[in-house]
């Protein structure tokens, strides 16, 4: 089409959608990432690699579309069916309970960390786009050590994932 744009190209992209493969990337590169399952997978299964609770999400979507936070075996095959509704692959992965940090890197520079903080227990699309339902603090509240670490990461995704320009890569 020929339209000029900013940012990274098709592939980068591509691969940051997609969770499964962008994981796989991130252990690479020694970058924290919560243990993963995709479906199918049984409830024993989940409960032996990752226990409960679990996050259920399809694999190349953002804003948390079609996210849950499965807390008990019983919910999970009702989970991996919604989110199956949008997309043809689904990730089950560990619940990392904690807090929403996010770095942002411009340039290839990663800039001071800072913290999302929902007004429910995961930063989920109603969280993300309804006024009043998260705020933002920056600098976040944490030790020099932890944001030079955060920061280290977070290039080290950027890198992986062969992202230019700019980028956010969240943590919890």
């Amino acid at each position: 089409a020929h339209v000029k744009y900013t940012g990274s190209g098709h592939l980068s992209s591509a691969l940051a959608m997609d969770k499964d493969l962008s994981k796989k990337l991130f252990r690479s590169a020694g970058v924290g990432t919560a243990d993963w399952l995709m479906a199918p997978a049984s409830v024993d299964e989940v409960a032996r690699r990752l226990g409960f609770p679990v996050v259920v999400k399809p694999s190349k979507q953002g804003s948390t579309v079609g996210l849950s936070v499965v807390k008990k075996p019983e919910d999970l095959q009702s989970a991996i069916e919604e989110a199956w509704r949008y997309d043809d692959e689904v990730m089950i992965e560990q619940f990392i309970a904690g807090r929403e940090l996010t770095v942002s890197i411009l340039g290839g520079t990663a800039l001071p960390v800072g913290e999302i903080i929902a007004k429910k227990e995961i930063y989920d699309y109603e969280c993300k786009y309804t006024a009043g339902m998260a705020r933002e603090e920056f600098p976040a509240k944490i030790t020099e050590a932890q944001t030079r670490e955060m920061q280290r990461q977070a290039l080290a995704a950027f890198g992986v994932l062969k992202l230019r320009g700019y980028a956010r890569i969240d943590f919890r």
